[in-house]
């Protein structure tokens, strides 16, 4: 599939962008030409569409400039194709209080996007809803793999979220590529060990298997490779060792790659992510959100079985 189909899915199918509306587009000089294709795209849709080039910053999760998170607060359609993940940001929520539809496409590449959209949107709509019925109202989660992860989280009074991929309704947001059902665990009651097998945002497929040790909702102790290494550096203080989200993955196109965007869209995978989760849950405000992906998990909702080393348990 071409670049230009796809972001023609994009605007069309998943935004549902009107002649009407106004659309943004915020990248950055990685990702510049998937942000001009966007624009161009968009132009033939609505004349009211505008792109916007930002600086880099260091860390998934850091607050774009004042007068982007401005800017943003202005379109119908809010589309940010950066390196950096925009989606856990004050702006980025704000944007969507306000009522823009918006979606993150953090680190896309041009086979990412030409690959994982060429997807049967509804089909991932009603996996993440026949998924959602099953965790819906359960109090713990408990994920383990035959490389020795063995997690307990607990889930009680949370709300689970489905990015399936459309964001047609007023304040709806989600990341593209989509395929994944998520949550923010209860604060201080994740434990365990987590055996990291993919990948971990930012730094791509792990070298060697990283073990991370949990207590009590935060990171204890990390050992690995040279990735474990880079992570555990990038957390300065204990709120970006926090145990902010629980996924799994719902993308039958998806593949590892050692880019979280798709990792962890994967079927047949699930990824716990550090730091942020104030705006979909939580109320850890860092600006710092990093998945890591573990493949072929078993996870268990309750005494309920989801999925048995990666392959899913009646809601497929």
């Amino acid at each position: 599939m071409s670049l230009e189909k796809s972001a023609k899915i994009i605007l069309k199918d998943c935004m549902n962008l009107q002649g009407n509306e106004s659309c943004l587009i915020v990248t950055d000089s990685n990702l510049k030409l998937i942000g001009e294709i966007l624009l161009k795209n968009s132009l033939e849709i609505t004349k009211k569409s505008k792109l916007i080039l930002m600086e880099i910053p260091d860390a998934h999760g850091t607050e774009p400039p004042a007068e982007i998170a401005e800017e943003m607060l202005k379109y119908n359609v809010v589309l940010l194709p950066t390196t950096k993940s925009l989606s856990h940001t004050k702006a980025r929520n704000d944007a969507s209080h306000k009522g823009a539809r918006i979606a993150t496409l953090p680190g896309i590449t041009e086979d990412m996007m030409q690959r994982t959209l060429d997807v049967d949107f509804q089909k991932i709509k009603e996996m993440n809803h026949n998924l959602i019925s099953k965790l819906k109202d359960k109090k713990q989660i408990n994920i383990s793999t035959e490389l020795g992860t063995n997690l307990r989280l607990g889930t009680e009074n949370r709300e689970w979220i489905s990015d399936n991929g459309f964001y047609n309704t007023k304040g709806a947001f989600g990341n593209l590529p989509a395929g994944e059902v998520f949550i923010a665990p209860l604060e201080n009651t994740a434990n365990g060990t987590l055996i990291v097998d993919a990948s971990v945002g930012g730094l791509g497929i792990v070298d060697n298997n990283m073990g991370i040790s949990i207590n009590h909702g935060f990171i204890e102790n990390i050992e690995g490779g040279k990735v474990a290494k880079l992570f555990k550096n990038s957390l300065k203080n204990r709120f970006y060792k926090n145990v902010a989200e629980l996924g799994i993955g719902t993308n039958y196109k998806a593949k590892i790659t050692g880019n979280v965007l798709e990792d962890e869209k994967v079927s047949g995978t699930c990824h716990i992510a550090f730091g942020n989760n104030k705006h979909f849950g939580g109320k850890v405000d860092v600006p710092f959100h990093v998945d890591v992906v573990i493949k072929s998990p078993t996870i268990y909702a309750d005494n309920v079985l989801l999925m048995k080393n990666g392959k899913p348990n009646s809601w497929d």
